[in-house]
């Protein structure tokens, strides 16, 4: 069977709005600042946007490989990476936006605008 499928990634999806109220970790700090001060935004406003991001993103719009890639990152080694790729209102741009899920955390990798050499895409 063909990894991740539709059900998967819904319930990924699904988790990965639950876990950005409860806790967001940066992997690459300086890499997501860099990126917010692109797009426009402030990092204190980065779970609102991963929140209304996330609102809107379905399995239509993964952007990852089959099946996931695994981190590389000590932090979160051998962890499955959830990528996506979706038209954001707020930007007026493409976003693509990639995770991982570990626990009750989750491990914000990406946040900018879709480029379009990006792996996995």
């Amino acid at each position: 069977m063909k990894r991740p499928t539709y059900r998967e990634l819904n319930r990924k999806i699904e988790q990965a709005k639950e876990t950005v109220s409860k806790k967001i970790i940066v992997l690459d700090p300086e890499v997501i600042a860099i990126d917010a001060l692109e797009l426009g935004y402030e990092i204190k406003d980065l779970k609102s946007i991963l929140s209304e991001l996330l609102s809107s993103i379905t399995p239509k719009h993964y952007a990852g490989t089959y099946p996931p890639q695994k981190s590389y990152e000590e932090d979160i080694l051998n962890q499955e990476l959830f990528a996506f790729k979706v038209i954001s209102g707020r930007f007026g741009c493409e976003i693509y936006v990639k995770y991982v899920l570990e626990e009750d955390s989750f491990w914000l990798v990406s946040l900018h605008q879709h480029r379009e050499k990006e792996q996995g895409t």
